[in-house]
């Protein structure tokens, strides 16, 4: 990626100043040069303000190196009070290139100045707010010419959008970024198996819930805040298993994992018939509410936290490139005694990589295989 500085200067001095022969040199060499390669984000900083023009396909790769050049412009210019991030030319965008965007938010935060998206086409927009990123981001439209504006929305955009929320179906049909997200008959699959696994759970609700109501006060049913593809956060639903005040408590727990995770083998807050449900996996059982939905997939990723995604670093975003599941990689190969975030990234980015729909079928059976397992875990 290059990055094109232009700087201002002073008055150019009378061509009769002994200087002038250096300055016009000196001036020639800073003119900015333009990048023959569309994929390569510009910038330049000018008056304090930097300008970073964003290439049409902006994933993993761009995202890294974005993130970097932009650190070093803020590094090499502190006087900085205004970053413009022009997304005119941006028709696809990944779950990467949103979280370098999201990570140069906080860097200007950081740093006092302000950034702002500019000229952002209507598919980026309706991405962004699936995981109500636009009201985190400041978002300008600037006027264009109306061919340019024409040119600006390709036939993919979506047909319809609902303001700054926009159309979620649309939303998340317009980044393709991974073949399991326009897969029909992984959503048959997940549908059909949604409608088992809650036939299931209506089967045991009353065993469960008297034995969760018997074992300690509070509700049933406990939902936390997840984040689903792209960043979409969302409801995740589960039998109760821990202490009413168990998020509050958390802080008191030892993170017996490393990196973006939590995990604690002990955990004082898991109740008696919390052990039992996680042990047999039955607290997951009302996820199949999750999947039913369109929010999980019956195989994915593990779900992340808001505070875990907060984070993580550009390459582990491509996680959200897909939903996530009620089981995966992770938990069929070793669950509970995988305590290395970087290993659960590995493995999840070992899902995408070797997705197919038979890939799926056979995860489903090793994770019945697993539960049954004097080693399974909770998720």
């Amino acid at each position: 990626m290059r990055i094109d500085f232009v700087t201002s200067y002073p008055a150019r001095q009378s061509e009769s100043s002994p200087l002038a022969p250096h300055l016009s040199t000196y001036l020639e060499e800073l003119k900015p040069v333009v990048d023959p390669n569309p994929n390569n984000a510009q910038v330049t900083v000018l008056d304090h303000t930097c300008t970073v023009t964003l290439p049409p396909t902006f994933t993993v790769n761009q995202a890294v190196e974005f993130k970097q050049d932009f650190q070093e412009v803020c590094q090499n210019n502190p006087g900085l009070t205004r970053s413009i991030i022009d997304m005119s030319q941006t028709t696809f965008m990944d779950s990467s290139g949103i979280g370098a965007l999201v990570s140069c938010r906080k860097l200007a935060q950081k740093q006092g100045f302000e950034l702002i998206l500019q000229n952002v086409s209507p598919q980026v927009m309706a991405v962004l707010s699936l995981a109500d990123l636009d009201k985190f981001f400041v978002i300008k439209q600037a006027a264009m010419p109306p061919k340019q504006v024409a040119n600006s929305a390709p036939a993919t955009a979506p047909a319809a959008t609902k303001g700054l929320m926009g159309n979620f179906v649309n939303a998340e049909q317009t980044f393709i970024t991974h073949p399991s997200v326009k897969s029909v008959p992984k959503r048959i699959m997940d549908i059909v198996g949604a409608i088992v696994g809650l036939g299931i759970t209506a089967a045991l609700f009353v065993p469960i819930a008297i034995a969760i109501k018997l074992d300690s006060r509070g509700p049933i049913f406990f939902g936390q805040t997840r984040c689903s593809r792209m960043g979409r956060r969302f409801r995740m639903w589960k039998f109760r298993s821990m202490v009413p005040n168990a998020e509050q408590q958390k802080h008191l727990v030892k993170n017996e994992a490393s990196g973006a995770i939590f995990k604690s083998a002990n955990d004082p807050r898991i109740t008696r018939v919390g052990r039992i449900l996680r042990k047999t996996s039955l607290d997951e059982l009302p996820q199949f509410w999750n999947v039913l939905k369109g929010e999980m997939s019956l195989v994915g990723t593990r779900p992340p936290t808001p505070d875990e995604v907060e984070r993580y670093e550009i390459p582990q975003w491509q996680r959200l490139d897909i939903k996530p599941g009620m089981t995966g990689e992770w938990q069929v190969n070793g669950r509970s005694s995988v305590k290395n975030f970087e290993d659960i990234v590995r493995l999840d980015l070992k899902y995408q990589e070797n997705w197919s729909l038979m890939y799926d079928i056979k995860l489903i059976f090793k994770t019945i295989y697993v539960i049954f397992n004097k080693d399974a875990g909770a998720m």
